[in-house]
């Protein structure tokens, strides 16, 4: 059974605060659990039956959720009908990366309904990055008016990037400083756009949907073309500091000796970890994770393992200290790091036992992460759905009369 299409006119912002709460309570529980019974949504509310079925009517409504017959499961008593996010609410995601520029289409739930990944012979810069993220938007244009209801972009940069602005600071492996790209799509789409640290969007992409959930205090690290970024995750919130650029344990300093970093200080965790040098080993140009994984592990070298132990050795210091400090319950490893850690499983775990304190080493444990190519679009996306699933009633003010696009920059 699928939910009816209802026109973006028959929605409308829900004056009434304590309602509007409520409906952004329930819509968020169905979003992050992709369905629940309308008895699980009363137990994880706290509200009663009738409040909660009287709710989910006006999200039915609102076309934001649908209801299909009772699955029974785990229920006792007179099972309830299960309730799931709308499949036509979506938001777009767009990660742009030093060899390409990723468009995805992600709806309610996490899931990718759409990605595609348009590579680029040289680092693009940010109007390059924009345009070539409007123009793929463009194409899908007639798709999404027909059959979505957009929340807005979301967009995962490499860098340092502030939330409130969607302003990228600086990005030092795309060469960007102080561009407004969040801006710049915006004009150049006609949609609201959001932009912020793609480590951070990947860290709460776990914690909701992926190696993270149903835990509160976790660190994310990830390891990719651009370098590594990282994330906190704090009883439960993304620890964001002043401006949005916590969480930069890429620059971790790990040896006295070491290189010179884009950042301009010397023997940070990048320049010791890197993914280049693993693929230089695998015999690859470039690849996806797994690819990388595969080639390595049918090299069974001395300089294989050599290496993979040398950066291992790196990353330990980096997690020995992010666990001293902030004490977590989990590490999710992703990218390159996620291969590095499931070619000697047992490396990091005897580092952080060896040289951590020996009470938040024992009550840590290391995962790989969930989500593998589709991260950072849930992650991005994550970010657009944020003031919808705020306010879900106030889509209609915007989705299915999107203004048309400005020309493109540059």
């Amino acid at each position: 059974m699928m939910p009816p299409r209802t026109p973006a006119s028959a929605a409308t912002s829900e004056p009434d605060p304590s309602r509007r709460n409520n409906l952004s309570l329930l819509t968020s529980l169905v979003h992050h659990h992709r369905v629940l019974s309308r008895a699980q949504l009363t137990r994880h509310t706290g509200l009663n039956r009738s409040t909660v079925g009287t709710l989910i009517g006006q999200l039915i409504s609102l076309g934001v959720v649908y209801e299909t017959a009772p699955s029974g499961e785990g229920q006792v008593g007179r099972p309830s009908p299960d309730v799931h996010s709308s499949p036509s609410i979506a938001a777009l995601a767009v990660n742009p990366e030093i060899d390409a520029v990723t468009i995805g289409l992600v709806g309610l739930g996490g899931k990718v309904h759409k990605k595609i990944r348009f590579e680029t012979e040289r680092i693009p810069s940010a109007r390059e990055a924009v345009n070539i993220a409007a123009a793929v938007i463009a194409g899908m244009r007639s798709e999404l008016d027909a059959s979505y209801r957009i929340t807005g972009i979301g967009m995962a940069v490499p860098g340092l990037v502030n939330r409130d602005d969607g302003v990228v600071r600086h990005a030092p492996h795309l060469g960007w400083r102080n561009e407004p790209v969040a801006r710049l799509l915006s004009e150049a789409t006609g949609y609201p756009c959001q932009a912020a640290n793609d480590a951070s969007l990947g860290a709460e992409a776990e914690l909701i949907f992926g190696a993270g959930a149903g835990q509160k205090n976790l660190i994310y690290l990830n390891g990719g073309p651009s370098g590594i970024g990282g994330g906190v995750i704090a009883d439960g919130q993304l620890l964001r500091g002043v401006s949005g650029y916590a969480g930069e344990l890429g620059h971790t300093f790990v040896r006295s000796e070491g290189s010179t970093c884009h950042c301009g200080a010397t023997g940070c965790l990048e320049t010791e970890v890197s993914q280049s040098r693993l693929l230089g080993l695998a015999g690859l140009s470039s690849g996806d994770t797994a690819d990388l994984e595969r080639a390595l592990g049918n090299r069974n070298s001395s300089a294989v393992n050599d290496e993979v132990a040398r950066q291992l050795t790196y990353l330990g210091i980096t997690l020995r200290n992010a666990v001293n400090i902030f004490n977590p319950e989990a590490i999710v490893l992703d990218g390159f790091l996620g291969t590095l850690h499931a070619l000697a499983p047992a490396s990091l775990d005897g580092i952080l036992h060896a040289q951590a304190m020996e009470g938040p080493a024992g009550q840590v444990k290391i995962y790989r992460a969930a989500l593998g190519s589709d991260l950072m679009m849930i992650g991005a996306a994550e970010l657009a759905f944020t003031p919808f699933l705020a306010d879900p009633a106030g889509l209609g003010t915007t989705a299915g009369t999107v203004p048309a696009p400005t020309s493109q920059t540059g």
